[in-house]
């Protein structure tokens, strides 16, 4: 596994990937999405230039929707929530039910919601947009003040946030 770490608003997102191959991982500086690497991973920015220039982009608010090649880990269930979370558009947010409806299984909202922790791909597959049904930010990887940030970053910081 091939990785760097890129500086952000937020601190420096580890970003991980087999080489040649599309980007699997995406690690917060601290709070229960933080990654550190494996002991046989080779540090290299060689292959990450693209995603490091979206989420620059995307940290400056010229970028809403990113074009990368991805290959997030999951379960076939896990794989259907990473999809539908796709779907939500920048600088808007939805419910686990709002997904767990999207996706034909509206009782699973509890499943929806550990898929969504589990996002390997956090900020890229925005799990940052899904909040709580009395429009709370709930649990994120990279801590609430992140997932704040990433937020109101998307709304432009201003008023209320837009639901989808």
């Amino acid at each position: 596994m091939n990785y760097c770490y890129m500086q952000s608003p937020i601190g420096a997102l580890l970003l991980a990937k087999e080489q040649g191959g599309p980007l699997q991982l995406i690690g917060f500086p601290s709070g229960k999405g933080r990654v550190v690497p494996a002991p046989d991973w080779i540090e290299t920015r060689d292959g990450f230039e693209q995603v490091i220039t979206q989420l620059e982009e995307y940290f400056r608010g010229q970028r809403k929707v990113f074009d990368l090649e991805l290959a997030p880990s999951g379960t076939p269930f896990q794989r259907e929530v990473l999809d539908a979370l796709c779907e939500i558009p920048f600088g808007h947010t939805c419910t686990y039910r709002d997904i767990a409806v999207r996706i034909g299984r509206e009782k699973a909202v509890r499943a929806v919601g550990a898929a969504n922790g589990r996002n390997p791909l956090p900020i890229v597959i925005p799990c940052h947009r899904v909040i709580g049904a009395d429009g709370s930010l709930t649990g994120f990887g990279g801590g609430l003040d992140t997932k704040k940030f990433l937020l109101e970053l998307e709304s432009g910081s201003q008023g209320e946030l837009a639901l989808a």
